[in-house]
């Protein structure tokens, strides 16, 4: 059928977790980007045939969040609507899937992206606990209510965050900070590499301010706030790398170094995107912003999740006959500074090669000046399920501004997998 063409996209800020969108819900957020995907588009909302979106942490309240979003951003109630979850690369999944509709001929115009609220992910009591509540509410008597209550005990009253949860795996045991531990062991990353990646990423996302500005719409925080936000606000302004050395590791607090400072920021956030076979954004006189040539996902061994993006960047590579020479601009999703550089050692490691690829040369070496240009998740943050749309929109952009021909997103994904897709213009 052609190539998928990316006609346009948009994004919220990207707002640390319990900061100014802490009351706003994740399906208002993706409402949010919906909506002003619409209006920069110009299509009438008619005219949409489904509603893809990412969301690892479904709001309770909001089952289907996808169809939730498609019916708060005002489309018509006979627009089909899903949400997916791949965990990190769930915004990529929902524009996999899209692509998938389209070039099936299920549907023709479709939104997909993501959204996340880690704010608002709740607090989890343990069965114990919830069947003394449930108990609580069905007694009819006080005495009867008093009983049960005597059987109460403090650890009744103490939930666990599932934010928590969500973070660790729960085959291997780890939690995704462990995980980036074991890669900086593994392939001798030190404290000081991890935090002068982290440094870098802060000052290419100040630097890039402006222009991670066309990509975001303005956004009202609520009241008692009359403001409205335009800019992410993770970036840390005037950080130094002094700064970043004072941090105690967090995971592994004897030897560890892996800290708060060159990990990935707990975010708020959505991100959507409008796709169409290249006829159809032909036919409705569609300028195109990029094209969804192929991708990958690979799975891998969950306590080495980091590894993903190598294991499926030469997946994709050797799947089109590329090279790393062939790709202009990579965006590689910051999880961790540790598991970014482990990746980036991976790849040009004829070792890692001849053992984990089955070839004799290695994939070779990503240039710094290509990758993560406008900073990433460490500065800018990391609302998981819409991530991998953000990394799309973001490789887009840059791509239009430096007239590059082809780009190459990608993304670690906690439970052992990697994500790759190829972008082209």
């Amino acid at each position: 059928m052609g190539k998928i063409a990316i006609v346009n996209g948009v994004r919220t800020p990207f707002v640390k977790a319990f900061d100014a969108f802490d009351t706003i819900p994740a399906q208002q957020l993706g409402a949010f980007c919906v909506t002003e995907l619409l209006q920069r588009s110009g299509l009438e909302s008619p005219r949409v045939d489904e509603v893809i979106m990412g969301c690892v942490a479904q709001p309770a309240e909001a089952s289907n969040v996808a169809r939730v979003i498609s019916l708060l951003a005002g489309l018509p109630q006979e627009t089909k609507a899903y949400t997916v979850s791949r965990n990190c690369a769930s915004g990529f999944e929902a524009i996999t899937s899209a692509a998938e509709k389209i070039r099936c001929g299920v549907d023709e115009v479709v939104i997909a992206g993501g959204t996340e609220s880690m704010s608002n992910m709740p607090l989890l009591f343990s069965k114990e606990a919830a069947t003394l509540f449930l108990e609580l509410s069905r007694a009819k008597t006080f005495p009867e209510r008093l009983g049960i209550i005597a059987r109460m005990r403090p650890r009744h009253f103490s939930p666990t965050p599932s934010l928590r949860l969500g973070l660790t795996d729960p085959v291997c045991g780890l939690n995704m900070g462990q995980t980036a531990e074991t890669l900086a062991k593994d392939f001798g990353i030190s404290r000081e590499s991890q935090d002068r990646f982290a440094l870098e990423s802060h000052l290419r996302a100040e630097a890039s301010a402006g222009k991670l500005r066309e990509e975001i719409m303005e956004v009202p925080v609520p009241p008692p706030s009359s403001l409205c936000l335009r800019d992410d606000n993770g970036v840390r302004k005037n950080q130094t790398y002094e700064a970043l050395e004072k941090l105690r590791p967090v995971f592994d607090k004897k030897t560890g170094t892996v800290t708060a400072g060159n990990a990935s920021q707990v975010t708020d956030g959505a991100c959507a995107l409008l796709l169409m076979a290249e006829e159809k954004a032909r036919n409705l006189g569609c300028e195109v912003l990029g094209y969804l040539r192929d991708y990958v996902y690979v799975g891998l061994e969950p306590a080495r999740m980091g590894l993903g993006p190598a294991f499926a960047i030469e997946s994709l590579l050797r799947r089109n006959s590329m090279t790393l020479k062939d790709i202009d601009l990579f965006e590689i999703n910051e999880a961790f500074a540790a598991q970014v550089l482990a990746c980036l050692r991976a790849l040009s490691s004829e070792v890692f090669a001849g053992k984990h690829f089955q070839r004799r040369f290695s994939p070779g070496e990503i240039p710094w000046d290509k990758l993560n240009v406008n900073g990433g998740a460490i500065a800018l943050g990391h609302p998981v399920g819409a991530s991998g749309a953000r990394l799309v929109l973001t490789c887009l952009k840059e791509m239009e501004r430096r007239s590059c021909r082809r780009g190459l997103v990608s993304a670690c994904v906690g439970g052992g997998q990697g994500a790759a897709l190829l972008l082209e213009r």
